[in-house]
This record gives structure tokens, C-alpha cells and sequence, in this order.
């Protein structure tokens, strides 16, 4: 049987025209059915700044915006030499683009469902360029680059801005949908990032969504493989703009990879690798700038599980502590606390407890959730502290490795740790410290168990 390879490619790999040239030659050596990609580099940013400016902007203003986004993808479609019927489909985007502009700019609104469908234009464009550039490539073999609208099959619910997949959906219809690829040597081109209701109205899965529209789709085909592509061979022990002595990565096992990027690391989103999980899909991660490079490969199971595989810094914390009589030698307290988040939807990333207080790290845009802090202040003292970053150190057996707690703190012997987290989880260990120091930290972390 035919290998299903699903291919997602992000936005510094659609560029420009040679990096969509390259990347469509990377797809077709790995032989991929499906190739999901994203907006061409820094186009969701323009688009997000387009619509805030459209609450305040003259009209002239925002007409300027809208004809550099425009130029820009006229000039990939100019040097891809973009059939008629690509150019039909980018006009009809960009009056979108404009109708859409306008419809802010009149009625000074900018809810989230007018800005998801705004965003969308970014990854509806480049896939038209895309699979242009895929068609070029294959057209010495008599085959086809299909285009697809991932909206049609990536059902989700209505949370606009950061909508969830209905997988079930998801998965009964698209073997049918993407039948025309699975079932010949064609390839298929989507686009990675958005979706929508079941009513037909443009969602978005969250910045750094393209990653996880591939794994869904991926999951939904039945693929084998997993495979995205950046601007960086494969997962590093840490990031290399903080530690230059970082290295690739060759193998990381699911439930590894998954710490990582829920702990900071950039290179995978962290629902990324949940459909990937469920269906067991190798994921691979390499450099579509240098395929040659190899990568890493994410699986299940893997050979080495050394006790420190990486670290991961997750910058722009604040540390919360609630504090009140009430919770001593009684029940309930905690329930109340998270049943607060579950309703204002905040995820909290670590947490200690004493008889009286419970500390929790959270992302510092929190603070703006005023309702959140008021309902946590009306049942215990509530103490912020920001300026905060957590680092993480992940591997295997942590939990049950005698004399690593000391050896990590003798590396840092002089950088003050506000809170430890260790104990749920045998493949993390993370803890907080101010974030003036924290690449201090890495750094010494990293030549201590890695370098």
C-alpha cells in the first residue's frame, strides 16, 4: 500500500517564491500525499495589525496596507508565473481582504470571528501560490497539485480566536475528502491554521495552529507520517539563540517532546503532537533550508533515554499565591480555585501548596483578566508576583534519580529559586527564578548535563 506522508511547511519555508520552490522539491522527495502550509512569513502579523488599525486609521492609510499585502503576494505569484485561474482566486482574496477592511473601518468593530476570517487570508493566499509552485514541479510527471479548502474539513467549535477541532467529525470524513491524493500519486495542498463551524464561519486554531491542522489531518488520513518542516534542523537541547553550544536532537519520545513544548520550546506547538499520540504517527522536524541536514524524529518508543534530554525556558510568568485560614485541614478549596479558571478558560503550568497557600505560574497577559483576579480575591488574599520565568529540565527517570535536585542547584549556586516544581511528572523538572537570570541559568544547566 501507498505510505500516507503529510507534510506541513511554515511560514519562513513559504517566504518567498525560491523558498516555495524548495519546499515543494522537499515534499515531493519525501513522497508526501498532503502538504498543509502556512501564511508566507510575517503576513498573519500584517493582517492582525491591519484590522487593529482599521478602528482608528484614515482610509488612505489602511489602502496602503491592504496594497503592500497585495504586492507582496503578486510578486511570488509574478515569479511562480501564477496560472489564470491562481490569479482569479488571489483577486478574489484580496477584494475579501478589503470588503473586510472596510466593514471594520465603518463599523469600528473588531470582534474575533471578523478577525479569524481575516487571519484566514494569510494561509488561503500562499496556498494558491504553493500549489502553483507544486504544480511546476510536477509537471514533467504528469501529475497534479490539488488545492484544498481546509475550512470544508476541519470542523471546529465557535471559540473564535482559538477554536477547538471536532476530530470525530474530523476523522469519519476525511478519507473521502482528501480521496483524489490518497488514492493516487497527485498531492494535495491545504491550509494549516483555520477551520470553521459547522454553520460555515471562518475559525483559527491559535497562532502556531498550522502545526497542530497538520497533525489533525494527519490523524483524520490515517498517515504514517508526520513530518514539519521550519528554519531549523530539528529539536535542539535548548534554544540556540540563548545557548550557541545547543545541539539537534535525533530521536525524542512523544510524552518528552510534549514537556518541551508545553514548557517553551518554539519549534512545536504542544497540541501538536496529541493526534500524532492517539494514532501513534511518527512526527519528523527538520530544516526545509537544509533537508539534507536530517532532524529529529518524535516517536512512541526510542533507543536512549538519557536522565537531562533538554531544557526549555518560558519567559513573561507571574507566580500567584492565594493565600487563607480556610484551606487548613479542610476540603473543597482547590475545587473552587480551578473551577474559577475552567470558567474564564486559563490554563495554570505549575503549582505548590502549603497548609494555607497555593502558588501557581501563569502566563503574564493573565493579568489582564481583571474579572479572573476579582473572583480569586473574593476568597483568599491574592499575591502577584511577574517578571518571572520557568525553567525546564526535561528527560527520563527524573523522579526517581537520587542527587539531581543537588547537582542542578550547584550549578546555580547564586540565582534565588522562587518555586519548584517536581514530583507529577518523571520527565520534568522546573522551577522559577527572575527572568534577569534566567538564561544565566540555562546556560550553566546546559554545560552541566549537556554540553
Amino acid at each position: 500500500m501507498k505510505k500516507i506522508v503529510v507534510s506541513k511547511f511554515g511560514g519562513t519555508s513559504m517566504g518567498d517564491a525560491q523558498c516555495m520552490k524548495r519546499s515543494a522539491q522537499v515534499s515531493l522527495s519525501q513522497n508526501a500525499s498532503l502538504v498543509v502550509v502556512s501564511a508566507t512569513s510575517g503576513t498573519t502579523n500584517l493582517l492582525i495589525a491591519l484590522g487593529h488599525k482599521a478602528l482608528s486609521y484614515e482610509w488612505p492609510q489602511l489602502e496602503s496596507l491592504i496594497a503592500d499585502i497585495r504586492k507582496r503576494h503578486l510578486v511570488i505569484a509574478d515569479e511562480l508565473k501564477l496560472e489564470t485561474k491562481g490569479h482569479t482566486a488571489l483577486t478574489n482574496l484580496f477584494q475579501e481582504l478589503e470588503s473586510i477592511v472596510k466593514g471594520v473601518f465603518y463599523l469600528k468593530d473588531l470582534s474575533l470571528k471578523a478577525l479569524d476570517t481575516l487571519q484566514s487570508l494569510g494561509e488561503r493566499m500562499s496556498s494558491v501560490l504553493f500549489t502553483q509552485a507544486m504544480a511546476n514541479e510536477l509537471a514533467s510527471q504528469n501529475r497534479r497539485a490539488i488545492l484544498y479548502d481546509a475550512r470544508e474539513i476541519l470542523k471546529t467549535d465557535d471559540l473564535f480566536g482559538k477554536a477547538k477541532p471536532n476530530q470525530e467529525w474530523i476523522n469519519q470524513h476525511a478519507p473521502d475528502f482528501f480521496s483524489a491524493v490518497l488514492k493516487t500519486n497527485d498531492v494535495g495542498v491545504a491550509q494549516g491554521f483555520i477551520g470553521s463551524t459547522v454553520d460555515g464561519h471562518t475559525t483559527t486554531l491559535g497562532r502556531g495552529g498550522s502545526d497542530f491542522s497538520a497533525a489533525i489531518l494527519a490523524e483524520g488520513i490515517n498517515a504514517d507520517i508526520l513530518e514539519i518542516w521550519t528554519d531549523v534542523t530539528g529539536i535542539l537541547t535548548t534554544d540556540p539563540r540563548l545557548v550557541k553550544e545547543a545541539k539537534v536532537i535525533n530521536e525524542i519520545s512523544f510524552k518528552e517532546a510534549s514537556e518541551l513544548a508545553t514548557f517553551g520550546a518554539k519549534v512545536l506547538h504542544p497540541a501538536t503532537l496529541l493526534p500524532a499520540i492517539r494514532k501513534n504517527i511518527p512526527v519528523f522536524v527538520g530544516s526545509s533550508f537544509d533537508a539534507n541536514k536530517g532532524g529529529t524524529w518524535v516517536r512512541k518508543d526510542v533507543e536512549l533515554q538519557p536522565l537531562i534530554r533538554a531544557m526549555a525556558l518560558r519567559r513573561k510568568q507571574v507566580l500567584v499565591t492565594l493565600s487563607t485560614p480556610e484551606m487548613l485541614q479542610t476540603h473543597g478549596f482547590l475545587f473552587h480555585v480551578f473551577t474559577i479558571f475552567n470558567d474564564h478558560k486559563v490554563s495554570v503550568d505549575a503549582i505548590t501548596t502549603s497548609e494555607i497557600s497555593v502558588s501557581m505560574t501563569l502566563d503574564e497577559t493573565t493579568l489582564q483578566n481583571k474579572d479572573l483576579f476579582k473572583k480569586l480575591e473574593a476568597i483568599a488574599e491574592v499575591h502577584i508576583e511577574d517578571g518571572l520565568s520557568l525553567v525546564s529540565l526535561i528527560g527520563n527517570n527524573i523522579i526517581h534519580t537520587s542527587g539531581l535536585a543537588k547537582k542542578i542547584f550547584e550549578s546555580i549556586p547564586e540565582i534565588n529559586v522562587r518555586m519548584i516544581c517536581l514530583g507529577a511528572s518523571k520527565h520534568n523538572f522546573c522551577f522559577l527564578v527572575k527572568d534577569t537570570q534566567a538564561e544565566e541559568a540555562l546556560k550553566r544547566l546546559h554545560k552541566t548535563f549537556i554540553a
